[in-house]
Formats: structure tokens, sequence, C-alpha cells
């Protein structure tokens, strides 16, 4: 512990929101989200790292509903190629529900923005890192959504240049999510994944090695793995 820690309420209050936020795709229908809320979420998101403090993320509030529908559209049509290509288990993704663009109570699309390609510090070997800067943004917000109460979903599954032709983005700029954010039934005590039997969450144990890459896993050393 340093100085500079914070009190331990504050670290447990952390620790939690990254423990219970959750990929959310059901939401309360006819609810509304607080403009100053949604200000404070989107000011956590630009408040977020980025590399060469390129800060590439740019956020589209979608208030038309004609809009919504047709990204959901795109979002649909794109569902039915996921699970053409997902072979012997397309009715079971099929099954799934993957978004909540039409029920969610605001709708955002993050893109990468047009003028990127100028930031060199820290991207010249590593391209996308523009991307995981973005990542970050999300993160940002997500977690903070989840603190103030509101569920949230990310929605990649999307043709980007459609998206982009859809809502005029310029050549050098990429949508790269569709958000949905709102007031949701609950917050499941697992990922929704997990809950439909679709996959299941690994241990840290399989993710973390010493000095190279790992010839078998570290459980033995790390332990179990925390519940989700």
């Amino acid at each position: 512990m340093t100085d500079h820690a914070f009190s331990a309420a504050e670290r447990r209050a952390v620790y939690r929101v990254i423990a219970e936020r959750r990929d959310m795709r059901r939401f309360v229908a006819g609810a509304t989200v607080d403009e100053e809320v949604l200000g404070r979420l989107l000011q956590a998101a630009h408040a977020a790292p980025s590399v060469g403090l390129m800060q590439p993320w740019r956020f589209i509030r979608i208030t038309d509903g004609g809009l919504r529908r047709r990204i959901h559209a795109l979002v649909d049509e794109e569902r039915l190629r996921t699970a053409e290509a997902l072979g012997p288990r397309a009715a079971e993704f099929l099954a799934l529900k993957v978004e909540g663009i039409l029920e969610c109570a605001e709708l955002l699309v993050v893109a990468l923005g047009d003028d990127r390609a100028r930031h060199v510090f820290g991207r010249r070997t590593l391209p996308q890192m523009d991307l995981a800067s973005v990542s970050c943004a999300i993160q940002n917000l997500w977690l903070a959504a989840r603190a103030e109460g509101l569920g949230m979903g990310w929605v990649s599954i999307f043709d980007p240049d459609r998206l982009g032709a859809l809502l005029g983005l310029p050549d050098e700029a990429q949508a790269v999510a569709v958000l949905c954010l709102g007031p949701v039934p609950e917050f499941p005590d697992r990922p929704a994944l997990e809950l439909d039997q679709w996959t299941h969450g690994r241990p840290l144990a399989e993710f973390v090695s010493e000095n190279s890459w790992p010839a078998v896993t570290l459980s033995d050393r790390l332990g179990p793995a925390a519940p989700h």
C-alpha cells in the first residue's frame, strides 16, 4: 500500500464495478437516461488513456428513430450471416439475444477518427493502438454506466463500411461499436453467454506466464479462479 492508494471502501467500489459489469442485451422498454448522467458517462469515456494522447474516439448519439431501425436492420442482416458462418451452431446462435438496439434508452455508435493516420507516436509498429485506445474509452463508459446503475451492451455484429455510409462517416473513419445503454431489469451474476450455455470463461491462470510463452498453464501457482 502506498500513500496514493484510495481508501478501502473506494477500492472495494472499483473492484466491485469491474466484477459486476456485464454485456447487456435486455433493457427496460420506454426508459430514459438523464442528460446529466449521459454527460458524465461520455466524460468518463473521454478520460480514457490513449496512445500518444491521440484521442481517436468519436461518439455519435442516435436520436432519430428511423435511423435506429436502419442500424438494427444492418445488425440483423449480419446476425444471419454470422449464423451461416457458424455452421453446426447456427440454430443455437440464432436463439441467442445478441443486442438491444430497439429497446435501449440510448444508442451510441463509436468510431475511429478520420485523422488518426497522422499520429505516429506509439503506432509506428503497432498501428492498431488506435483501436486499443478506443476500447479503453468504451470500457470506461461501461464501468461508469454500471456504477450509475445502467446497463450497456457492445454490439459488433455489423458491416463497418455499410454503417459508416449510413452515418456519413468520412473515408478514413471507421465505426467499431454500437453501444446499447439504459436501465435494465437486472444484472445477472454471470456473463450472458455463460447463462445461455454458449461458452464459459476460463481462469486467469491460463493467461499468465513468466518470461516466455508458457509450455503449461500456471494454475498450480495462481490457485483457483475467482467466481464470476
